[in-house]
């Protein structure tokens, strides 16, 4: 399966859930997109994001600063 990769550091909630919904409508069933992003609000975020649209939140983790998320599509 293929990923794509979205850049959100810098950017404050809600963008960076409102990014990724954005990178996530083309995308099609199983694929993944990794997304990493500084505002530490972004971990309760993505996992509200997750449980309203049904996707699968594979990974979330921090290091440094820097919350990773994999998401894979669901549908």
């Amino acid at each position: 399966m293929s990923s794509v990769q979205l850049d959100t550091k810098g950017l404050k909630c809600p963008l960076p859930v409102l990014r990724a919904r954005k990178a996530m409508k083309p995308m099609a069933a199983g694929e993944i997109l990794e997304v990493e992003a500084t505002d530490p609000s972004s971990v309760q975020d993505f996992k509200a994001f997750c449980e309203t649209t049904g996707d699968e939140l594979l990974e979330s983790r921090e290091a440094d600063g820097v919350y990773s998320f994999r998401i894979r599509k669901t549908g």
